[in-house]
C-alpha cells in the first residue's frame, strides 16, 4: 500500500513555521493556530512527514484566519519519516500504525473538547486520512475530509457516519481513480450521510502539502483543494 509516490516531494521541515505555537494537547505536541475563543475547531493529521511542514502549518493558519481552532498534533512522537535516514517506508509504518494514531487522537478530541469546542472538523492527508476515516465512523467529529488518502478501503468509506468529502488526484497509485470512483458509488449510495469525491487532473499523490512554493501552477491546484476543504468545514462544522 506504501511506494515512492507515498514519500515524494519531501518537505524541509521547521519547527518554527507558522504563526501558532506547540503547546501539548491530550498527550502529544500539538501546533495549534487560531483563536482560543473559538467554539469550532479543525483536527489536521498528516503525513508521514510529520507536524512540522511548513505547507500544512501554513494551511492550518488558512484554516484559523477562517475562525477555527486549529491543531496539527505530532502523531510520531518527534519521528517523521525521515527519505535519508536508511529506514524503508514500510519499516517506519510497523513503528507508526494509523491503529495508533487513531487511538491517539481520541485524547486530542477530549482535550479540545475540555477547551470548550463544541464541534470538530477532521482533514487527513495520505497516512492521516486512514486515521480521520477512522474518527468518522464514530461520534468523535462532525466533519472529515481525506486527502489523497493511503490505506483507505471501500469497507472505511461505508462505515462512515458524517459528511466526508475525499479529495484524490489523477495520477496516484495509492488511491488511483478507479478506487476513488468506487468510493464515490458508496458516498451516492448513503443518502443518510451527505459527501463527494473530486478528482484533481494532472496531480500526484501529496500534491495539497507537498508542492514547490515556487511552482506557481502546484500552489493553485493545492489552494483549490485548500478551499475545497474550508468550504465543506465551513458547511459543517459549526
Amino acid at each position: 500500500m506504501s511506494g515512492p509516490q507515498c514519500c515524494a516531494n519531501p518537505p524541509t521541515l521547521n519547527p518554527s513555521s507558522g504563526a501558532g505555537h506547540v503547546e501539548k494537547l491530550g498527550g502529544l505536541n500539538t501546533y495549534v493556530t487560531g483563536s482560543s475563543d473559538s467554539k469550532l475547531a479543525v483536527l489536521l493529521v498528516s503525513d508521514v512527514y510529520g507536524y512540522e511542514a511548513p505547507n500544512l502549518r501554513k494551511l492550518a493558519d488558512k484554516i484559523a484566519a477562517a475562525g477555527f481552532y486549529v491543531a496539527v498534533p505530532d502523531f510520531f512522537y518527534g519521528d517523521p519519516f525521515a527519505p535519508d535516514s536508511g529506514k524503508s517506508i514500510q519499516d517506519w509504518i510497523k513503528n507508526h500504525g494509523v491503529d495508533k494514531g487513531f487511538d491517539d487522537a481520541k485524547p486530542v478530541i477530549q482535550a479540545l473538547k475540555s477547551k470548550g469546542i463544541s464541534a470538530i472538523g477532521a482533514a487527513g492527508f495520505c497516512w492521516g486520512a486512514k486515521v480521520v476515516v477512522q474518527l468518522a465512523k464514530r461520534d468523535l467529529i462532525q466533519a472529515a475530509v481525506l486527502l489523497h488518502p493511503s490505506f483507505v478501503t471501500i469497507d472505511d468509506i461505508k462505515g462512515v457516519e458524517v459528511p466526508v468529502a475525499v479529495l484524490g488526484a489523477e495520477i496516484d497509485q495509492l488511491s488511483p481513480p478507479s478506487l476513488l470512483k468506487q468510493f464515490e458509488e458508496v458516498i451516492s449510495a448513503k443518502s443518510e450521510v451527505d459527501g463527494y469525491v473530486k478528482i484533481f487532473p494532472k496531480v500526484v499523490h501529496g500534491w495539497t502539502v507537498r508542492y514547490s512554493v515556487e511552482d506557481e501552477a502546484a500552489v493553485k491546484r493545492a489552494e483549490e483543494a485548500h478551499e475545497n476543504l474550508l468550504e465543506w468545514f465551513s458547511k459543517y462544522v459549526k
